[in-house]
């Protein structure tokens, strides 16, 4: 099989004194050994984060120094895809190691779905505690919580949530910003929960006297929707679905970055002495982007372009804590995005008029949602200062459903059977030791089209939908009435159709799906 390349760039090595030094130092003193079976793992999980939205990427117009520090002391993967163009589908895939598409229910999920991970399934925080280690997950969640959609009691305890599925701790946000409810949840119950004002949520029909963003446009007094986002107001934005009550407890949107990066300090302080596991998912690029008044202004894509330097800045917050608190070489971070990106998702904001040469895919066609590459192909950086070297750059095909089994291997976890059945272990790929690709990875489109990508040909299975997105965003679907083959060798923009010139290749590939559907 071809072997896919692996570059080490020695210029960048020196940059290694940066971060990942203190704690070498600090070991020392203490006359430590660095048990470097048990790492602890941060997963830094972004959100509508694009493959050429980093500076170490190639995007134009805007600084990610942080996230550049992280790659060049680690390894840049440029071949990563993330299982599904949406949120709820790749995430539920990354935790439990199983294609969304095979279970129902995991399309994108409203903001008061139940519980899409089920207790009784086996889930990455599950493996990490039964091998001993702490365990949180921080910021935007999205696949659901309680045990039935629309019967929550916001006013109380969740009966089911992440401690059921493997969290010790978590400090969620229900499902994305623009959806209801616009409150974090922490340990299943409401954050500063204000009892004076308790909480409704509904996906159905307004609570009487509420205001909605379609019906009263003049109180959207910080963001404005373009399309849809005219329900519920929450701190002056209109949300998909309504809401009523909240207080103290609703959040404000400028704010989001500074709470959950200040309880991931937080958690990581609390567990420096033991090995720990973080899921941290930030919300910055996912609309309504309403970056904080420090960050506004910075940028000449806009808020877009704003809200990826807070997420750079939410990354050099907890780079920092893990070197000032001695414990950063021994920390593996995985840094990657649930999906492609998209430019006008619902808000008057301005993301695709100040692009002005930006291409937030990099050299990929389509976008979140689509079948096309710009879907699912992200960026992703693994740094663990102890075991890999830094400077390094890899374009071997992988697959965020691969994670949690080669996590599993690098800690030594026993998983049951029947766990993480989609996930092969991958850990060389992902560690730098291993330069022969995995085979195949499969994708998923929001309209349910699969696809298969190997490290030379791409594959979309024939659709008979529309070709373009019918609900707002200016994005082509992917769909075709025909197969599609791609060579991507000489053909990353997806523009020359060529399998009628490979039907030996086609047909390996539909045998690949074929196979995996079953």
């Amino acid at each position: 099989m071809k072997k896919a390349t692996l570059l080490t760039a020695s210029m960048v090595a020196p940059m290694l004194c940066m971060w990942g030094t203190a704690d070498a130092r600090n070991a020392k003193k203490a006359n430590k050994t660095v048990d470097t079976t048990r790492p602890n793992v941060i997963i830094i999980l972004a959100d509508d984060l694009g493959y050429g939205d980093l500076e170490c990427f190639g995007a134009k117009n805007v600084s990610t120094p942080n996230v550049n520090k992280l790659a060049a002391q680690g390894i840049k993967h440029t071949n990563v895809h993330a299982v599904a163009a949406t949120s709820t589908p790749s995430r539920y895939s990354l935790l439990t190691g199983e294609y969304a598409w095979r279970k129902p229910g995991t399309d994108v999920a409203p903001g008061n779905a139940g519980m899409i991970i089920r207790p009784e399934q086996y889930t990455m925080a599950d493996m990490f505690k039964n091998s001993g280690y702490r365990t949180a997950a921080i910021g935007k969640w999205h696949l659901g919580l309680g045990d039935r959609t629309g019967q929550q009691d916001w006013n109380a305890p969740l009966p089911t949530h992440l401690g059921d599925i493997g969290f010790d701790y978590h400090y969620i946000m229900a499902a994305t910003a623009d959806r209801v409810p616009c409150v974090f949840i922490e340990d299943g119950k409401v954050a500063n929960y204000d009892p004076e004002h308790p909480i409704e949520v509904s996906y159905q029909r307004n609570f009487p006297g509420e205001p909605t963003g379609r019906e009263n446009p003049e109180l959207l007094y910080n963001q404005t929707s373009s399309h849809g986002h005219d329900m519920a107001i929450v701190n002056g934005i209109g949300r998909i679905g309504y809401m009523k009550g909240g207080g103290k407890a609703l959040w404000k949107d400028e704010n989001i970055a500074d709470s959950i990066t200040a309880h991931a300090i937080d958690f990581i302080k609390a567990n420096k002495e033991n090995p720990f596991f973080m899921y941290f998912c930030t919300n910055d690029v996912h609309v309504p982007r309403f970056p904080h008044d420090r960050f506004r202004g910075k940028n000449p894509m806009g808020v877009r372009g704003d809200a990826i330097v807070q997420f750079d800045w939410s990354v050099g917050q907890l780079m920092k804590t893990l070197d000032e608190l001695g414990i950063a070489d021994n920390t593996l971070v995985i840094l990657s995005s649930d999906n492609g990106p998209v430019l006008d998702d619902g808000y008057n904001d301005q993301a695709e008029e100040l692009l002005a040469g930006h291409s937030p895919t990099g050299p990929y066609r389509g976008n979140k949602y689509s079948a096309f590459e710009g879907g699912t192909m992200v960026p992703a950086i693994v740094r663990w200062p102890a075991k890999i070297k830094g400077g390094q750059e890899s374009d071997l095909l992988m697959s965020h459903i691969d994670w949690m089994a080669s996590l599993g291997s690098i800690i030594g976890a026993k998983l049951p059977k029947g766990a993480a059945p989609d996930s092969r272990s991958r850990e060389g790929n992902l560690l730098g030791t291993d330069t022969e690709p995995t085979p195949w990875v499969v994708e998923l489109a929001s309209n349910h089209v699969l696809s298969v990508r190997t490290p030379d040909w791409k594959y979309i299975e024939p659709s008979d939908g529309p070709k373009m997105i019918q609900w707002g965003p200016k994005i082509e679907t992917g769909n075709n009435p025909l197969p599609q083959l791609y060579d991507m060798r000489s053909d990353k923009g997806e523009v020359n159709n060529v399998a009628l010139q490979n039907p030996a290749v086609v047909f390996d590939l539909q045998n690949i799906l074929r196979r995996v559907r079953h």
